[in-house]
């Protein structure tokens, strides 16, 4: 063996009572958080986390990761569910294991950087909704968005990890820019600001198993505090990675329930635990707790979120990853907006184009948001760009990033592409070198304010103030203002299996179109009567034939019975006359896309976040017409000329797809 192996091994049979290691590795579990959100676009319910929360609590876990990164946004948009309230519901059943969340620093666990008195009073709510951990990230590595939320951490009493986010402009670890120094370097500046651990962030699998090795080592002679390894299994390396970081001294590795693992998740903690049996770094987990987690994640959770995962490729890895860089969740972000745009066939041109995009933007890590920044930046340039003229449609997010609203980045970006994204920005066209939230504006204030007769507390405060549009939303779904759209309902598990049966027999060949018999005419004496089923209606024709009554059709109308009605006793209707030509609904106010003039069409799929005008306003061309959100990247979209706006076909909140008529100007 050796000499810098300390993983010695013993003779050992598998058993709960085997002897305690010496150093054994500790594990964070990402199941709840990162691992669904890897693999099923972060769809996890809290419902779902239930059936095997206190099981997991039994494991021995240093801690699970539970909440942050993209749970709170996904929550509230998709899910219909209360982001604070999965802390506190899962804190029930979680007795001994301390909860971790993923904090974007001055992100918070958003998209921009966010001003200093809205992110003292996120990090303050999740501190009293029940998080242990703080697992602490900026983008750009640049720890002057550390400065607000850490000092809040600190003082809670909770844990403060410091995250080195992992990035290469090389195959592997070297370089002019990200090297051994480098990531020396911003570990030692972690341990200056009191880090309780060191995390290398890996999120898009580049880590080779002997740079692992070669970096840790380094850093280890130089700080005291635990390191952390987070890796992604997307490339094929993460477990080889693991072993290698073991033999290097890491103190805490991060791993996934077998289910919820490999593809672009983790690697799975099973194997982990039994490489590790009857060494001095064996984790002590029992295999036969970790077997009956895994059959019920795998029988009676993930069955119904099976339909989300990517079932095209046969391979589990993607070695791709180590040529653009992209985590696995932002790729298929990228792939479903071109498909949705009818451009998947222009994908090769994005890998082409996302290298250079980064260079420009100063060689930034791709980690959320800088990843969504350069993918969508990069796909703008692929649709729109000609051989005239790059960059012609700039998100806000780049223009933010060239101002310097998101930080320093490692190197400087391209002076060219920065004066063109800041040419007519509104907070000034010179570039800023101070800590970003310096500039910016309190915001809790303002969120309170608008919120008023809807927020019932200052966590739904906090969550308007994060998300604007989106958070109005939830909260009027939460408190029973507008109904909830069947879209962001749970399906239960009879529901998802039936499903998959369907769909088996589809692609089985066992559903075929049945004949059309030929309907008789139906007579004079036919009566009509309406017949409820659940919550659907349908009218019936009854005709009596030789003294028997026989149904002669049935018709189910186009317009759903309201839900939650309450119908009277059925009574044989009087003949309504026609309804006379006049007495049609008129057309909306917002006049309808037939509006004579100039009609502005939505470039891409997305969500409109405001009109910057309305009806009957005058607008210049070039002017910033309406703000549409495109993969949570803001674009703001020009008027193609000059005129008066006279019809807006949509409102704050709504999906377009593309080539949609935003607005019309005549």
């Amino acid at each position: 063996m050796s000499e810098h192996n300390d993983v010695c091994i013993k003779k050992t049979e598998y058993s709960k009572d085997r002897s305690k290691a010496e150093k054994p590795i500790k594990i964070m579990d990402l199941t709840l958080r990162d691992g669904h959100q890897s693999l099923f676009a972060t769809r996890g319910r809290t419902e779902d986390m239930i059936p095997v929360a206190e099981m997991m609590d039994e494991v021995g876990f240093w801690a699970t990761e539970t909440w942050g990164g993209a749970t709170f946004d996904t929550m509230h948009r998709f899910l219909n569910e209360d982001p604070w309230e999965r802390i506190r519901t899962l804190k029930r059943y979680f007795k001994k294991t301390p909860f971790s969340m993923l904090l974007r620093a001055q992100n918070l666990v958003g998209y921009r950087n966010y001003a200093d008195d809205l992110a003292k009073a996120f990090v303050e709510r999740a501190v009293a909704n029940g998080m242990d951990v703080f697992r602490t990230f900026d983008a750009l590595n640049d720890y002057r968005n550390f400065e607000t939320v850490v000092p809040v951490i600190k003082e809670s009493g909770t844990h403060f990890q410091g995250c080195i986010c992992y990035t290469l402009t090389e195959p592997r670890l070297g370089g002019k820019v990200y090297n051994i120094d480098y990531f020396v370097k911003k570990a030692k500046e972690l341990d200056a600001m009191g880090a309780d651990s060191i995390c290398l962030k890996d999120m898009a699998g580049l880590m080779a198993p002997y740079d692992a090795y070669n970096i840790i080592t380094a850093i280890k002679k130089e700080v005291s505090a635990p390191i952390h390894l987070h890796t992604h299994f997307t490339s094929g390396m993460a477990s080889m990675t693991h072993l290698k970081a073991i033999e290097a001294g890491v103190d805490i590795l991060d791993t996934c329930m077998a289910p919820y693992a490999y593809r672009t998740s983790h690697p799975a903690i099973e194997p982990l635990v039994m490489s590790l049996l009857g060494t001095n770094k064996d984790t002590g987990f029992d295999i036969k707790l970790l077997a009956g987690i895994n059959e019920v994640l795998e029988k009676e959770i993930l069955p119904k979120y099976r339909h989300l995962l990517d079932d095209t490729k046969v391979s589990i890895i993607d070695i791709n990853v180590l040529l653009h860089q992209t985590p696995g969740g932002m790729l298929s972000n990228l792939v479903n907006q071109l498909r949705e745009m009818d451009a998947l066939d222009k994908l090769d041109e994005v890998y082409a184009e996302l290298p250079r995009v980064r260079k420009d933007l100063g060689q930034i890590p791709l980690v959320t948001p800088t990843s969504q920044i350069v993918g969508i930046q990069t796909v703008n340039n692929v649709l729109f760009d000609d051989e005239n003229e790059r960059y012609k449609m700039i998100t806000g997010q780049v223009k933010d990033l060239c101002y310097g609203l998101y930080g320093k980045t490692a190197v400087p970006i391209n002076p060219e592409v920065q004066k063109k994204a800041l040419k007519g920005y509104p907070k000034g066209e010179v570039p800023i070198t101070c800590r970003p939230a310096e500039v910016l504006e309190p915001e809790l204030s303002k969120a309170k304010e608008e919120t008023k007769g809807l927020a019932v507390d200052i966590d739904d405060e906090v969550l308007y103030a994060m998300f604007p549009v989106t958070g109005k939303k939830f909260l009027k779904w939460k408190y029973g203002k507008e109904e909830a759209p069947e879209t962001v309902k749970a399906r239960s598990l009879d529901q998802a299996l039936s499903e998959q049966k369907l769909i088996a027999k589809v692609r089985a060949g066992k559903i075929v179109d049945k004949p059309e018999k030929d309907k008789p005419e139906k007579s004079e004496s036919a009566r009509k009567f309406k017949v409820f089923v659940d919550d659907d209606y349908f009218d019936i024709g009854v005709e009596e034939i030789g003294g028997s009554p026989v149904v002669s059709y049935i018709q189910q109308p186009q317009m759903p019975r309201p839900q939650n009605s309450i119908m009277p006793p059925a009574a044989a209707p009087a003949p309504a006359p026609p309804a006379p030509v006049a007495a049609a609904a008129p057309a909306p106010a917002a006049a309808p896309a037939e509006a004579d003039g100039t009609r502005l069409k939505a470039p891409m799929p997305g969500m409109i976040i405001e009109y910057t005008k309305k009806i009957g306003d005058s607008i210049e061309k070039g002017d910033i017409a309406v703000l549409l959100e495109a993969m949570k990247m803001e674009n703001a979209l020009p008027a193609p000329v000059s005129g008066k706006i006279i019809a807006i076909n949509y409102k704050s909140g709504d999906s377009v797809a593309k080539d949609d008529i935003l607005c019309v100007i005549g």
